[in-house]
């Protein structure tokens, strides 16, 4: 039985039953902080089967009031970069909302915003790992 192809699925939470697929193994999940407008960077892996996450790197562009770097973080040209705590998340839960800008997942070394796969209704969009059959 040959295997899947292994990448993010995307599902918003009111309807998970409508995820979307972007495959690959290498992803960056990026926000700006909508108060401080500090750039968040998070590195993930998908590996398996059975598909899940790795979180591998992260890095926060500076800091300010209620967003210190965690204790482990080195500056490095401007960035503060650390190991993430939760090395293997089930799921990453995230907020998007109307009034701050969307999320950006960079695959390939292409950025672009999460709406580009899947439309916000406002609420929670839920991104697991996960596999998809392999086309014939």
């Amino acid at each position: 039985m040959a295997a899947g192809l292994l990448g993010l699925c995307l599902a918003l939470a009111a309807a998970p039953q409508h995820a979307v697929f972007v495959p690959g193994r290498h992803f960056t999940l990026a926000w700006v902080h909508s108060i401080e407008k500090v750039r968040w960077e998070e590195d993930y892996e998908v590996s398996g089967p059975p598909a899940r996450l790795l979180a591998t790197a992260a890095r926060i562009k500076g800091s300010a009031a209620g967003m210190e770097p965690p204790p482990d973080a080195r500056l490095r040209d401007g960035w503060y970069h650390y190991t993430p705590t939760e090395r293997s998340p089930r799921r990453l839960p995230l907020t998007r909302s109307e009034f701050t800008a969307d999320f950006e997942l960079c695959v390939n070394g292409r950025c672009q915003p999460m709406g580009h796969w899947l439309r916000s209704d406002g609420k929670v969009t839920e991104m697991t790992a996960c596999e998809r059959a392999a086309s014939r």
